[in-house]
């Protein structure tokens, strides 16, 4: 009855291991159904001029998984976020990120963008723990691309003083 027991134990494994090594338990394990689309149908790739005053630009990386992310945001005279376009190098949990954060600042003011937490992202896309560090790489993006633009905005004052002195 021993030998029968361990056959069984020896059975099991081989059966569960060829199951996951199927490819589309695989992707299906490894990211929701929402990283899947925005990582397959990403939203929003591409670049804005970097040189205009209206275009903020947020490059930010995380040295601990090569994930790079660089968020561009214009933004109208009213304060509020016209277009959003992002480039990203790293995981499908990276892409998604910047990919929902692209569309989730269009249309909002600059505070508004700014309450956009990493714990929205990763709840929005279901994130495992260990793909947090995207989504906070997505806020740090947000945050890099609106300090940029405020720069841009407060060095054009400072011309336009220049100018009338």
């Amino acid at each position: 009855m021993a030998g029968l027991v361990a056959a069984k134990k020896c059975i099991t494994p081989l059966v569960v291991i060829r199951r996951l090594s199927s490819p589309e338990y695989k992707a299906q394990a490894a990211y929701h159904k929402k990283v899947v689309d925005h990582y397959e149908n990403p939203r929003n790739v591409g670049s804005l001029d970097k040189t205009s005053k209206n275009v903020g630009t947020g490059l930010v990386g995380a040295p601990a998984c090569g994930d790079v992310m660089k968020l561009q945001i214009e933004v109208d005279d009213q304060g509020k976020i016209v277009d959003a376009r992002f480039k990203t190098f790293g995981c499908g949990s990276a892409i998604a990120s910047s990919s929902l954060v692209t569309e989730w600042v269009k249309g909002k003011s600059i505070d508004e963008a700014l309450t956009i937490q990493n714990t929205d992202i990763a709840k929005e896309l279901c994130l495992p723990p260990v793909k947090l560090h995207c989504s906070m790489l997505a806020e740090d993006a947000i945050k890099a691309a609106l300090h940029d633009y405020r720069l841009k905005q407060q060095d054009g004052k400072i011309e336009a003083v220049k100018a009338s002195n």
